[in-house]
């Protein structure tokens, strides 16, 4: 897999984490749940990265 991939989906995950907090801390729920949202779709694209790299080689 391209690095470029690896790190969009690590950022996007990241950027989730981040919006989770922030509506946390400001007590925004529909914002809370983008960051969750966010977050567990840019792990999920990591996690299928690592699986095509595991069958890769």
């Amino acid at each position: 897999m391209a690095i470029g991939n690896k790190v969009a989906h690590k950022l996007e995950a990241a950027k989730g984490s981040v919006k989770k907090h922030f509506g946390r801390a400001t007590g925004n729920t529909r914002l809370r749940g983008e960051g969750r949202t966010d977050q567990a779709v840019g792990n999920m694209k990591l996690a299928g990265d690592k699986v095509r790299d595991a069958f890769k080689h």
